[in-house]
C-alpha cells in the first residue's frame, strides 16, 4: 500500500516522523514546512517563515519542538501542534543543510554549506560550539544512540565523528569516491551508515572506522539513509528515482524498489517500523507500508 501526499510547490527535501508516530513533518524547495497525519494523509498545518528552501527537518526527542534548517542561512524551531515559531537560530554564513538533535534533547546539531557544524541548546538558543575540519559542505549530520558521539557527512568525501560535549574529532572516516550526502547510526549504535553520488552505501563501525559492508544496486547519487527502529533493515532514497530497501544481516535488498517519478531526496521509518515514509524531487511524499 502506498499513500501518496500532495501540496508542496518544489521538491520535497526532507522528511521526519514524530516519536509518538503521529505526525509527519515534510520541507521542501517551496520554503515551506508541511505537517501532516500519517494515517490520512490529511495536512495538519503549514508552517511558513523561511526565505528560502527547506533542507532537513527533525523533531526533539519529546516531540515539542520542530526544528528545521533552510538555505536561507537559518535553523528555525516550531511548536508543532501550534505551529508557532518559537525562534530563530543565527549563525551560519551559508545554506543550513541538515540538523538533528540528540537523544536527551538537550543538544541540535546542524550542518552547513559554509563546511561547519554548530552545536546549539535547543532550550535556549544559545550557540555552544563550532565543529571545523571538512574541506567542503557538510551534507548531513547525525548523533549515536547513546549521544557520545556525532557524525557528519560532507561533500568533501568524508564522513567525520565527533565528541559533541568537547568538540574533538573522533575518527575520519575515508572511501566513498564521492561526495557523501547522507550519514544515520543504527538504534544500538554499532553501526554507521552512509550514502554518496558514487551510487553506494557504506556501513561503518563507527568505533574503529572499519568498513562492514558496501551496498550497490542504485544507479545514481544516494541522498538519504535510514535505519528501522529494530535495527533489521536499511533503507535508501537515490537521485535514480527509487527507494531500496536493504537486508542488514545478509546485505541483500528485501524488496523491489520502491518508486517515484523524480530523484528521492529523504527517506524516514515511522517509530514502530511499519511505515516509511520518502520525500521526492516529484514535489511528493510518499508512505510505504513495510509491514502490514
Amino acid at each position: 500500500m502506498v499513500l501518496v501526499l500532495t501540496g508542496h510547490t518544489g521538491g520535497a527535501n526532507s522528511v521526519a516522523f514524530s516519536p509518538d508516530g503521529q505526525m509527519l513533518a515534510s520541507g521542501a524547495d517551496d520554503d515551506t514546512v508541511r505537517l501532516w497525519d500519517p494515517t490520512t494523509g490529511r495536512v495538519l498545518r503549514i508552517l511558513r517563515g523561511h526565505t528560502h528552501w527547506v533542507n532537513s527537518v527533525a523533531f526533539s526527542p519529546d516531540g515539542r519542538m520542530l526544528t528545521s534548517g533552510s538555505t536561507d542561512h537559518t535553523v528555525r524551531q516550531w511548536d508543532p501542534v501550534t505551529g508557532e515559531e518559537l525562534r530563530v537560530l543565527l549563525g551560519h554564513t551559508s545554506g543550513v543543510i541538515s540538523v538533528a538533535f540528540s537523544p536527551d534533547g538537550q543538544m541540535l546539531a546542524s550542518g552547513s554549506a559554509d563546511r561547519a557544524v554548530r552545536l546549539w541548546d535547543p532550550a535556549t538558543g544559545r550557540a555552544l560550539r563550532i565543529l571545523e575540519g571538512h574541506m567542503d559542505m557538510v551534507s548531513s549530520v547525525a548523533f549515536s544512540p547513546d549521544g557520545r558521539m556525532l557524525a557528519s557527512g560532507s561533500w568533501d568525501y568524508t564522513v567525520r565523528l565527533w565528541d559533541p560535549v568537547t568538540g574533538q574529532p573522533l575518527h575520519v572516516l575515508k572511501g566513498h569516491k564521492g561526495m557523501v550526502l547522507s550519514v544515520a547510526f543504527s538504534p544500538d549504535g554499532r553501526m554507521l551508515a552512509s550514502g554518496s553520488d558514487d551510487h553506494t552505501v557504506r556501513l561503518w563501525d563507527p568505533t574503529t572506522g572499519q568498513v562492514l559492508r558496501i551496498l550497490e544496486g542504485h544507479t545514481d547519487y544516494v541522498n538519504s539513509v535510514a535505519f528501522s527502529s529494530d535495527g533489521q533493515m536499511l533503507a535508501s532514497g537515490s537521485w535514480d528515482h527509487t527507494v531500496r530497501l536493504w537486508d542488514l544481516a545478509t546485505g541483500e535488498e528485501l524488496c523491489v524498489p520502491l518508486e517515484h517519478t523524480g530523484g528521492v531526496l529523504s527517506v524516514a521509518f515511522s517509530p514502530d517500523g511499519q511505515m516509511l515514509a520518502s520525500g521526492s524531487a516529484d514535489k511528493t511524499v510518499q508512505l510505504w507500508a513495510i509491514r502490514e
